[in-house]
């Protein structure tokens, strides 16, 4: 019986050695050679003048996923609350937008914070004037709350809706208010699904390079900016594999952290 598990997991295995360990090993052997194959620590060294950037990118990162989680919770919970076949066209809308490519969204955003854009040509339609929405830090926090923020509630949705109505109403028989329910009942049952939307938000926004590329400019360059850069255009392999190896690292270590407090919680109703 073990041997014809073992054989089911076999693609599986295979698959994850193909496109994970395989491409993980080339990157940490470029991350630790020279152009010329010889071992050196000097790609990592060369980190320091980065780290500006590495911090920018994380606390942009942490932002989105604040903000999506301010967003995503209230519209998870609002959504579990309605009936079972509004629910199905509630998450149907949650998702459509995820049914177009990554780049179309992007761009679609871009047309709308342009100073030439709609927002704008709205703005000047009604005599306020216009202002400059993109090429800073907050329009590439709105790019990626938009294009994230589906990763937030949906396994907020997921968490929430599986939660024991009678907790909540026995809850409510102690004399608890409908506030002390959320923060003491509700709020503790859904920390893993807090802590997976969080993790979901924050890895690909840390990563990301085409939301800051277009929306904030050459004045917000985010790790996956540098990244790009040095595979597309300075062809500096080892150095690109050092800072993808780096921010893996760090996106490891932010997880593990995160990972600490999903522990199962104990409802304590007084």
């Amino acid at each position: 019986m073990k041997s014809r598990v073992k054989l089911l997991a076999a693609p599986y295995l295979a698959w994850l050695l193909i496109f994970t360990i395989v491409p993980l090993c080339v990157v940490v052997y470029f991350a630790f050679t020279d152009a010329d194959g010889h071992v050196t620590l000097a790609n990592l060294g060369a980190m320091r003048d980065y780290l500006p950037t590495f911090a920018d990118s994380l606390l942009l990162a942490a932002i989105s996923a604040a903000i999506c989680l301010l967003i995503g919770y209230p519209t998870a919970y609002a959504i579990t609350r309605a009936p079972a076949s509004r629910q199905r066209f509630l998450i149907l809308l949650i998702m459509l937008p995820m049914c177009m490519s990554f780049l179309l969204r992007t761009l679609a955003l871009v047309a709308l914070l342009e100073d030439q854009g709609i927002l704008n040509n709205i703005l000047s339609a009604v005599g306020l004037g216009r202002v400059t929405l993109i090429r800073r830090p907050a329009a590439v926090v709105a790019g990626m709350v938009y294009n994230y923020l589906p990763y937030m509630i949906m396994p907020l949705h997921s968490v929430l809706v599986k939660l024991d109505g009678k907790l909540i109403e026995a809850a409510q028989d102690l004399g608890c208010s409908r506030l002390r329910v959320l923060l003491r009942v509700i709020l503790p049952l859904s920390v893993p699904g807090i802590i997976s939307g969080v993790t979901m938000v924050f890895v690909p926004a840390v990563s990301t390079f085409y939301i800051s590329k277009k929306l904030g400019g050459t004045s917000t360059a985010m790790i996956g900016d540098i990244i790009e850069s040095q595979f597309k255009t300075s062809y500096n392999l080892n150095a690109g594999a050092a800072m993808s190896l780096v921010l893996m690292i760090i996106v490891f270590i932010c997880m593990g952290i995160m990972n600490r407090f999903t522990g199962d919680s104990e409802v304590d109703l007084l």
